[in-house]
């Protein structure tokens, strides 16, 4: 079962996902506490990217333990955020992404597996051992998929 920290941390990172970073700019600050502000890069030519923030269990006396936990959570937040910039995307045909799938199960399968295996680019622990991470779909999965998606 989630902590209430984590539900807390998973829904601020909801929150936050409408802000905007660039992968190759760390989300992390120096002094280890997650920048205010950062810009995200989305649905670009070749990619999808998303981001995923997991908080540590501060019970946890393990340094190992915390970032491992904070990691893996952040890598499902990720994936969470990923899904939800993707469902929004238009397609050929006037529907969303997300209307397709909810005719077409092999599809939502699909697309949930590609999600799985999208590409961690960037992670980074905070201060209290909590994970920043950056993953990214490459474009050219979801089109191999049959997914024809409007230009921006």
């Amino acid at each position: 079962m989630f902590s209430k920290k984590l539900v807390a941390v998973m829904l601020m990172a909801v929150a936050m996902y409408g802000c905007a970073s660039s992968p190759d700019r760390g989300t992390v600050s120096k002094a280890g506490e997650i920048e205010r502000e950062w810009v995200e890069e989305g649905i670009t030519d070749n990619f999808v990217f998303a981001r995923g923030i997991g908080a540590a269990d501060q019970a946890l006396e393990n340094k190992t333990q915390k970032m491992a936990t904070s990691r893996n959570s952040a890598i499902v937040n990720g994936q969470y955020n990923m899904l939800s910039l993707i469902k929004g995307v238009n397609l050929e045909g006037g529907i969303t992404v997300e209307k397709a799938m909810e005719t077409d199960s092999l599809l939502a399968t699909n697309i949930n597996a590609a999600i799985k295996g999208a590409q961690i680019v960037r992670s980074e622990w905070t201060a209290d051992d909590g994970c920043v991470i950056v993953l990214r779909l490459g474009k050219k999965a979801l089109k191999d998929m049959g997914l024809k998606m409007l230009s921006k």
